[in-house]
């Protein structure tokens, strides 16, 4: 049966949480992907997307899956079915949809949703942590050219993603950021005095957590900045993501989660603590002044 913590999180979350109950149920018949494939007038293939949430649901063959499972009383099956109803509903972002590629609509629905971000970052200052002036600079760089109504749009993307700390339980924000980030001036001097300073207002937060890796520590084994995404459904397991230039990927094999979460231990014990790390910013502050 679909379960309460399902109608929980964003449209993302509740894909994933409704392909998981999906994949329980044929496996309890002891059906095979093909065969589940075939009813719907698809192939395994499609059936393992849709288990994994990677794609929308239609109601009709969800309806199909179910009788199929054995899934017959009516209560049950509506229940299933309002879940693919909620679940293809747009998220806020779907207006922001032309500015960005697809894999990172994935991204953001599923930052949507998560209880705990976990994130390294060498080269920027977190999205979720960023001033709109110091947004606007990361958004241009290297891109004269982008039109500035463009711009724009992409900066309130940024910052409409940062409303996730307004809501009544923010998600936990734990961030390690390497200390090159406090002297490249991303922006101008100014910009970057101002992002210091709201970084600094940030370790104030309940929600957020933020580190410093010093100079001579490196990166402690990890190679490039990356995320780590946990939540509260015991449905969707913990999801490492990773950019590269053509796209992004998403980790969720145990132990490939394991490696990215050993690393984050291992930055987070070699990362300044968070009282040092706000001396680290106040002298940073001092050295724009």
């Amino acid at each position: 049966m679909a379960e309460d913590s399902a109608t929980e999180g964003g449209p993302t979350a509740r894909r994933l949480v409704l392909g998981s109950q999906l994949r329980r149920l044929r496996e309890a018949k002891g059906i095979s992907r093909e065969d589940a494939g075939y009813t719907i007038r698809g192939s395994g293939s499609k059936i393992s997307r849709l288990e994994l949430g990677r794609v929308g649901f239609k109601e009709r063959d969800v309806a199909d899956l179910l009788t199929l499972y054995g899934v017959a009383a009516a209560a049950e099956r509506e229940s299933f079915l309002d879940m693919v109803r909620r679940s293809n509903e747009p998220g806020w972002w779907h207006r922001f949809n032309d500015l960005m590629p697809s894999w990172f609509q994935d991204y953001v629905g599923l930052e949507e949703s998560a209880s705990r971000i976990q994130t390294f970052e060498i080269q920027f200052v977190p999205g979720l942590l960023q001033t709109e002036k110091y947004a606007r600079a990361v958004a241009t760089q290297g891109r004269p050219d982008f039109p500035d109504d463009e711009v724009a749009r992409r900066v309130r993307l940024r910052l409409q993603r940062q409303k996730l700390f307004t809501r009544p339980e923010p998600p936990r924000l734990w961030a390690v950021i390497d200390e090159s980030v406090l002297y490249r001036p991303i922006g101008g001097r100014e910009v970057l005095r101002e992002q210091i300073e709201h970084l600094l207002e940030a370790t104030t937060m309940s929600a957020v957590s933020l580190q410093v890796l010093p100079f001579d520590v490196g990166r402690s084994g990890a190679e490039g900045p990356f995320t780590l995404l946990r939540f509260a459904q015991p449905e969707i397991p913990d999801i490492v993501y990773l950019e590269h230039l053509c796209g992004a990927l998403y980790l969720d094999k145990s132990e490939d989660v394991e490696v990215y979460s050993a690393a984050l231990h291992r930055l987070t014990s070699d990362a300044l603590t968070p009282e040092d790390t706000r001396k680290t910013l106040k002298a940073a502050l001092n050295r724009s002044s």
